[in-house]
Parts: structure tokens; C-alpha cells; sequence
């Protein structure tokens, strides 16, 4: 029988690794890993995110039809190889796009981003129209850094307030100087807000509150994000009462074996503990989450794992189309890889991203890049 044009007959999976610029993450000497999972025998924290594996993903439909997709770093063969065969032979139309039949996974993700990009491409639209259509034609973001010595802060802040950033993202740990970071950032770019994200790393309400005092003092910090466990509602509704700043609790779904799931929105909103979200997923429970907050009448940002462009793209899309996406978004990428695999990069007007144009996703990968930076890869056919 003759397969539909819908059909999926072909994955062609490339391995990449894209290493951040020099100097992008920390200070030049100064290496603190961030990759915050455990990578086979070795602990979370323990590996810089740059040094993993990601995964570029070429879908083929029956008509010619290609829908690309990227993977979260360190993904798992195993599990990939178990959705393939559930996948190859079967066609867009026969397919649910809120409910694929994959399982819950950090690999769901990567397969759904090519589906979608297959699907609106088949349609002739933008992706965003598959999740209501955009709400706004350009995304707000902010720059980002890590460790920083004393003294250097500064002088990263002022060099992104200059290509127009007005908001700087720093990852920081229980013993990094977030005081005299902010103040650095103060004296040095003037305007300038800072979102402080510890990953949960201040261990408790506290250690956190011994921060905050004096970071209220400076006034420049926009949101604190994931100060302590996420499991401490209950501090995290005491530090709304303390601080000035917004308290953000950051849900990723891509961390699933860390239990994290969509009620988790819910559950911070009926415990008091939150004034907005960082979200990052997929298309359909982003959408999702984005009706929780929005009902709620609390702002979000798109959350990110600092990757490739294929994957941007769609956050991009994504952020477009939430009405409740109005912080700047962790979408900066190519501000810290050496590539980030595309022909032509997103467009980057600091403070915002443009929503990419044509059908699909709106970008094309670069064979050239693809080529240079990969380390293997695996084919499937119908």
C-alpha cells in the first residue's frame, strides 16, 4: 500500500558537541562545572554542561518533508532506541501532538520538537500557530554569566549593557560574592538588572535571607530564582514576606528523574510561594504551564539547558505565544557556544529575539556546522 505523504519513514540522529567560547562561562582559570544531574558514575555539579553530548535530529516524512528537533544534553541510546519503533511507519494524522506516544522522559522533548516542525511545515505555518498563534513578534531576553572574579563582574555587565542587554542572569553557589557582584554591576552599568539564579545551592531561608537583606540594599536585583530546595514551600512563602524581589521557583520538566511535573506550578501558587515561574519543556506541557500561570495572573520566563539553535528556535516560538512570558528568557545560546549550528542565526536585537519567519520551526541547520562538530551518528528507516 502506498504511504501517506504523512508518513514517517526515516530518523537520522548526529551527535554534537559545541564548546562554549572561551571564557563565556567563568572567569579565564576559574572552572566550576554546572551541569546539575549525575553523568554515569560521576556526581551532579560535577561536569561543565559544554563537555556533553547533544543531539541533532533529522525526521523524514514520505513526501520528502524534514522536521528537526534537538535533544538536552547527555541523552539516553536506550531510551531513544525503545521510541523509534513506536514511532517509524506511523503518520502525522494518526498522531495526538499533546500526547505523543512516547514516554515521560528528557528524550520527549527532542522527538516532539521535530513532530511539531514536520507537522506545521506539512500545514505551511509557523510552529507557533500549532500553539495559538504568537502573541508578540519579539521575545524578551537577558545576557548570562557565572563565576566571576572580583573586579571582572563589572566589566562583563557593562560590555552587554552595550549591545543593549538591560538584564544580566549570574549562576551563583553558597560561596560566591553575590553582594559584591550586584554592586559591581551597580557602579559599573548603571540601569542594570541582575536575575540571580543559586539552583538551590543557599541550602536554606537563612543563608538566603542573610543575602537578600543586602541585595535589596544595592536595588538592582530584578528576580531571585530557586534560592533553596524547591521542596521548602513553605520558606519560599516566608522569603516573599522578606524581600522586595520576586521569588521565582524555576520548573523543568527535562528533570524528570528530580520528580519535577506540571502540578508543581500549582502546588507553589496554592502554597503562597511564588510571585512568577521559569519554565522550561516541551511544546504541548509548556503551553500548559503557561495557562496555569497566566490564569493565575503570574509572569514567567523560558528557562533553558544553554543550548543549540534548533532548540532556541522553538523556545522562541514557544515564548512568542505565552501570554504570561513577559521576564526575559534564558535564550542566549549563541552568546555562549562557539555555534549554534544554524545557516543563519536567530536575530538578536538586545534586549529581544525576533520570532523566526516561514514554516516550521523558521531556521535551517548548517550542514557545514553539523559536519564539524559531530561525533557520531545513527540511522532509522522505515
Amino acid at each position: 500500500m502506498r504511504p501517506s505523504p504523512k508518513t514517517i519513514v526515516e530518523f537520522r540522529f548526529e551527535e554534537v558537541v559545541v564548546p562554549a567560547n572561551p571564557g563565556a562561562i567563568n572567569s579565564l582559570g576559574h572552572d566550576k562545572p554546572l551541569h546539575m544531574l549525575p553523568v554515569g558514575g560521576k556526581a551532579g555539579w560535577s561536569i561543565q554542561f559544554d563537555e556533553l553530548p547533544k543531539l541533532i535530529l533529522q525526521l523524514k516524512l514520505s513526501d520528502g518533508t524534514i522536521g528537526w528537533g534537538e535533544f538536552y544534553r547527555d541523552h539516553n541510546w536506550t531510551t531513544i532506541e525503545g521510541v523509534v519503533p513506536n514511532l517509524l511507519g506511523r503518520t502525522l494524522d494518526e498522531l495526538s501532538l499533546q500526547d505523543l506516544p512516547i514516554p515521560l522522559s528528557r528524550e520527549y522533548d527532542g522527538f516532539e520538537c521535530a513532530i511539531w516542525d514536520a507537522e506545521a511545515k506539512s500545514l505551511d505555518i509557523p510552529l507557533h500557530k500549532l500553539l495559538g498563534g504568537a502573541v508578540r513578534d519579539a521575545v524578551k531576553v537577558g545576557s548570562w554569566s557565572s563565576y566571576r572574579v572580583p573586579g571582572e563582574m563589572g566589566d562583563v555587565a557593562r560590555q552587554f549593557q552595550a549591545q543593549g542587554y538591560d538584564c544580566i542572569k549570574l549562576k551563583a553557589g553558597l560561596d560566591d560574592d553575590v553582594v559584591g557582584w550586584c554592586e559591581e554591576i551597580k557602579a559599573n552599568a548603571p540601569g542594570m538588572w541582575v536575575i540571580i539564579d543559586p539552583n538551590q545551592r543557599w541550602e536554606n531561608a537563612g543563608e538566603a535571607r542573610r543575602r537578600l537583606r543586602a541585595l535589596d540594599a544595592i536595588g538592582n536585583l530584578m528576580l531571585i530564582e530557586d534560592p533553596i530546595p524547591r521542596w521548602m514551600l513553605q520558606d519560599y512563602a516566608r522569603l516573599r514576606n522578606f524581600t522586595a524581589t520576586p521569588v521565582v521557583l524555576h520548573l523543568s520538566l527535562p528533570y524528570v528523574y528530580q520528580g519535577q511535573r506540571p502540578y508543581d506550578a500549582i502546588n507553589a501558587i496554592a502554597h503562597g510561594a511564588v510571585d512568577g515561574f521559569n519554565f522550561n519543556c516541551g511544546l504541548a506541557k509548556f503551553r500548559d504551564l503557561d495557562a496555569i500561570a497566566h490564569t493565575a495572573n503570574l509572569p514567567c520566563l523560558h528557562g533553558s539547558e544553554v543550548d543549540l539553535g534548533i532548540l532556541e528556535a522553538m523556545y522562541v516560538h514557544q515564548a512568542a505565544a505565552a501570554r504570561s512570558c513577559t521576564w526575559p528568557s534564558d535564550i542566549f545560546g549563541r552568546m555562549i557556544r562557539s555555534h549554534d549550528l544554524l545557516e543563519t542565526p536567530l536575530v538578536f536585537e538586545p534586549p529581544f529575539v525576533r520570532l523566526p519567519q516561514g514554516p516550521g520551526l523558521g531556521v535551517t541547520p548548517s550542514r557545514e556546522a553539523i559536519d564539524r562538530f559531530k561525533t557520531g551518528e545513527r540511522v532509522f528507516t522505515l
